[in-house]
């Protein structure tokens, strides 16, 4: 027995060190990437506002807090957070259970339609929201009612980007969760509601988890919707760096504002790793296709047609009104601006607008490749269960792009990346650079909670046998992860063909991307500049639905390999 001991424990413990190494090795490649491209454009900027004579102004920051519109500006920022994320959460987790667990005819097309919102530029739907919801919109005609005074609006334009987020991570791990282990709860009694509640909640808590941390994120930064729907009245912390930067030209108000917002999103961060670790468990993993079913009886069907009501009310509606209005041309319905955008007016771009197609989709693939590499990486450093307090930490700041400025990012772009070694201001590579920042963070939290679920003892007794790290995760965590994978890589490439924030002040005037070509467009008098806008919006929304759509076709059909 002793000899056998002295043959396993050596490999165990050689096998232990080496994953500690992988690790460490696996984190190099994220902290270099949000250094360089995160960390040192933020700082450049803040410097830029609070260091202008070369001594630091921190007072200023005591100055600007003094404010009483700046006080207001915070709290409305975190209140319609909140709100946004708890109201996203009650209308969307019915539609994560659906798409999990019922299989119905053209899921596959409405899992892309429901994704299609969370890619269009912010400036074009709170247009298409204002059109539903203002004077003259669908709910003033029909029963006189304006919500565009109110912070509703906001609200339900929150909804419908966010939606997909819920859906899409959520539902991916709820699809894997084995039901036989809720069947079990019932079988001893439990009710439907406490088998639920006690077997199925707890396993998707990670997954509720980081759905609501992205949806309070990208709400707490929301500019577009609140700049349109919110008028003077409503105003986040994101439209008033973007005041006080464009408008007033007070760098040193925007820093302190960025310092804030930093600070926050930081504290929020750190409170979710410590509590996340804690609601963490191994679970049974098992084939999606295995979980789907069709629906039975009437509570199920209701279910299914109550989630099918709400997409159509609260994410297509607002796409048909996009469609119509890019066939509503002056001489009647046609594609009169559609064909406008082949045609180089020499004002608004040097290069048709059309081309904008091409560039979004160069731009989106490298920026894809990019995240998922390097939120691919931050996931497996991330996985091990005796990771220290530094690692958790780099958990929490893998998601700061989320919440920082993209105005901030973006202008700092242009300050930091412009002097050698890092002179990649007239580089094609900046931009998917600018928008891999916001993909990569969407592809560690769809990974991780599949990959934290999977057993430990399996890759241990891989390593125990002599397996390499790298042959670890081929062998044990990749067959498992694959779906998750490609649900990551969808997420990066829909954030990157809808990224506005950061790409309007890097994308250059000769290689526009579609959000920035439809708001140069809206920023512009004129029928034929605003359905050009509405046109090219169409586009994006057809160019998107098909590319999730190819992407549901090939994870269903590889589904059945692991």
């Amino acid at each position: 027995m002793d000899l056998a001991r002295t043959e396993v424990e050596p490999p165990a413990r050689k096998g232990l060190s080496r994953g500690s190494a992988a690790r460490l090795g696996l984190m190099a490649l994220p902290v270099a990437f949000f250094g360089v491209f995160f960390a040192y454009p933020v700082a450049a900027i803040v410097a830029r506002g609070l260091q202008p004579d070369g001594a630091w102004q921190f007072g200023r920051i005591g100055d600007v807090l003094a404010q009483s519109g700046i006080r207001h500006v915070l709290w409305f920022t975190t209140w319609q957070a909140l709100a946004s994320t708890a109201l996203t959460l009650l209308i969307a987790l019915p539609g994560a259970y659906v798409f999990a667990r019922f299989d119905f005819r053209g899921k596959q097309v409405l899992r892309a339609v429901v994704t299609v919102p969370f890619v269009l530029p912010t400036v074009v739907v709170g247009t298409a929201f204002l059109a539903l919801v203002g004077r003259g919109g669908l709910l003033d005609e029909l029963w006189g009612v304006r919500l565009d005074t109110t912070v509703w609006a906001i609200l339900l334009a929150h909804v419908f980007f966010n939606y997909a987020v819920v859906v899409r991570t959520v539902g991916g791990l709820w699809a894997q969760l084995d039901p036989r282990q809720e069947e079990a709860a019932r079988m001893l009694g439990a009710s439907r509601f406490a088998a639920w509640r006690k077997v199925t909640l707890p396993a998707l808590a990670p997954a509720v988890a980081a759905a609501a941390l992205m949806v309070f994120l990208f709400t707490f930064t929301s500019f577009g919707v609140v700049q349109i729907l919110g008028g003077p009245t409503f105003s986040t912390l994101e439209v008033e760096i973007y005041r006080q930067t464009s408008e007033i030209f007070d760098l040193a108000t925007a820093a302190v504002l960025t310092i804030i917002q930093f600070m926050a999103v930081g504290a929020i961060l750190a409170v979710h790793a410590g509590t996340l670790r804690r609601r963490e468990t191994a679970l049974r993993l098992v084939d999606a296709s295995m979980t789907a079913r069709r629906p039975r009886g009437a509570g199920q069907w209701a279910l299914l047609g109550a989630v099918l009501a709400t997409v159509a009310v609260l994410l297509v509606l607002p796409l048909a009104v996009l469609v119509q209005r890019s066939f509503d041309a002056p001489g009647g319905h046609g594609l009169a601006y559609y064909r406008a955008l082949t045609h180089d007016d020499g004002g608004t771009f040097l290069v048709a607008p059309i081309t904008a197609i091409g560039t979004s989709l160069q731009y989106a693939f490298a920026a894809t490749a990019i995240a998922v590499l390097i939120g691919g990486s931050a996931a497996a450093a991330l996985t091990r269960r005796d990771a220290g307090r530094l690692v958790r930490g780099f958990d929490a700041l893998l998601m700061l792009p989320l919440g920082v400025s993209a105005v901030t990012v973006g202008f700092g772009f242009l300050i930091a990346l412009d002097e050698p070694p890092l002179n990649l201001r007239g580089s094609w590579i900046l931009v998917p650079l600018a928008q891999a920042l916001v993909g990569v963070p969407f592809v560690v939290r769809t990974m991780l909670p599949v990959l934290r679920a999977v057993d430990g003892r399996l890759r241990e007794a891989a390593a125990v046998l002599g397996a390499s790290p790298w042959r670890v995760w081929r062998e044990v965590d990749l067959p498992m992860v694959r779906r998750a994978l490609l649900v990551a890589a969808g997420f990066a490439f829909a954030v990157s063909l809808g990224e506005f924030g950061a790409t309007v002040f890097i994308a250059r005037p000769d290689n526009p991307t579609l959000p920035v070509a439809v708001a140069r467009l809206l920023g512009r008098a004129g029928d034929l500049n605003y359905g050009q806008a509405m046109a090219l919006s169409t586009i994006l929304m057809v160019v998107c639905a098909v590319a999730l759509l190819l992407l549901e076709r090939v994870r269903t059909d590889r589904t059945g390999e692991f």
